[in-house]
């Protein structure tokens, strides 16, 4: 079945051939709700995918929804530059009551553009701005974004080739697990910091995912962080952490690098920050680094005020108490234990898995054999993703939201995929 079957030729036609998740679930989605999108024919799939972790409250959770609709209907303002609004300055007092100051956080909060890889240009940005260097050091296998200066901090090669030019003034270093505990943590970037003849040029920050999520679930241990976290105080670096996926809930915490008992000088978000799905990013950093002129770095999205209502609904929903998170790491334990006795029960694939609170990976031999299982699941009704450097793991991300049987319901269609595309490869 192609796309060109069940779909107006306008998408092959007209759209360019750069589209991507369409080629892997070949329907036209029409409707959306909780942890369900719909077809045009009113069929069912049930999404472990999340708009790429970007609705972690689900699809048109009924709470932000009422108040994006109150908001529209009286002729609230949508777009305003960084003009001062009262869809802004209710986000902003919010955003401080339920996150920051409840976590003894003293950031500043920007709004650098509607993306994450704009929170990552900011970010970037601004710590060779602040300390006057250019290198920024990233981990092996990192995402950070599609625009230049994120790219040049990404690892997968495949992006990297899209860029056109070289990526410069950055240096890659491994991440946690990558040398197989071999080597103690930072051996090799210590000795390229204290050796003057290293080439490598002291670098303005180091910028680091908690989990990386497109890179194959690489999980880091809080000690590594903190191992960093040190690291970066004695030698002048800034410490960055991309949340813009593992932010806003999806470990459990609201911020991924608190479970390490660290407080990073930079922290990008997006995707769930909005909670709705709309465009929405944030750099946040320590006061003392907001040295920005007026207009420095700016957008003419960066003030999406529908986006800070659907935010600030959010953060009054499901962050004024604890409940999401005891949920979330409850439910983490469901899905680990679900994961151990499907690698158990089944040692045919070589299956691996991996993850934190609501975020998971089962890794394959190789990506082939990962394909084939989303596929599988795609069939059945459940939306999977692949990650990693070859795309041999299949990553999990429900919304948060999901109840207990859609959770139960998602992980049995996996295990069913696992098991039937072990059947195919052992009768091939």
């Amino acid at each position: 079945m192609t796309l060109t079957d069940i779909a107006p030729s306008v998408f092959e036609t007209v759209e360019s051939e750069v589209r991507s998740y369409c080629r892997a679930w070949p329907v036209v989605f029409e409707q959306a709700r909780g942890s369900r999108l719909y077809d045009e024919h009113g069929r069912p799939f049930l999404d472990f995918f999340a708009g790429a972790g970007s609705l972690n409250y689900g699809h048109n959770n009924p709470v932000l929804k009422r108040a994006l609709l109150d908001y529209l209907a009286n002729d609230g303002v949508t777009h305003g530059l960084d003009m001062s609004t009262t869809a802004k300055r209710d986000f902003l007092e919010t955003f401080r009551a339920t996150v920051l100051e409840p976590r003894a956080l003293p950031y500043k909060v920007m709004f650098p553009g509607p993306t994450g890889t704009n929170a990552v240009e900011a970010a970037l940005k601004l710590a060779r701005k602040v300390t006057g260097r250019e290198t920024v050091v990233s981990f092996t296998n990192a995402f950070h974004g599609m625009s230049l200066g994120s790219l040049a901090v990404t690892g997968n090669a495949t992006k990297r080739a899209g860029a056109g030019v070289p990526l410069n003034h950055a240096a890659q270093m491994p991440f946690d697990h990558y040398l197989g505990g071999q080597v103690p943590d930072f051996l090799w970037f210590e000795k390229l910091l204290a050796d003057p003849g290293s080439g490598l040029d002291h670098p303005a920050a180091v910028i680091v995912e908690t989990v990386q999520g497109e890179g194959g679930i690489n999980v880091a241990r809080a000690e590594w962080l903190r191992g960093l976290a040190d690291l970066c105080r004695r030698h002048d670096m800034l410490l960055i952490v991309d949340d813009v996926q593992m932010g806003c809930g999806r470990t459990g915490d609201f911020f991924s690098f608190e479970e390490a008992g660290i407080t990073p000088d930079i922290v990008t978000l997006s995707k769930s920050i909005s909670g709705y799905g709309l465009p929405m990013a944030l750099c946040l950093f320590r006061p003392e680094l907001d040295q920005w002129q007026p207009g420095e770095h700016n957008g003419t999205f960066r003030g999406n005020n529908p986006a800070f209502v659907t935010a600030t609904a959010a953060l009054d929903a499901y962050w004024s108490d604890g409940a999401l998170r005891e949920r979330t790491l409850s439910r983490a334990h469901r899905v680990e234990q679900a994961l151990g006795d499907l690698c158990g029960d089944d040692e045919r694939m070589g299956l691996g898995y991996r993850g934190r609170g609501l975020v998971w990976g089962l890794e394959f031999a190789d990506g082939d054999r990962a394909d084939a299982v989303c596929r599988r699941a795609f069939e059945l009704g459940l939306l999977l993703e692949t990650s990693g450097p070859h795309g041999e793991v299949v990553k999990l991300l429900p919304p948060l939201t999901a109840t207990d049987d859609e959770l139960d319901e998602g992980l049995g269609i996996l295990a069913r995929s696992v098991r039937h595309a072990a059947d195919r490869a052992l009768a091939a």
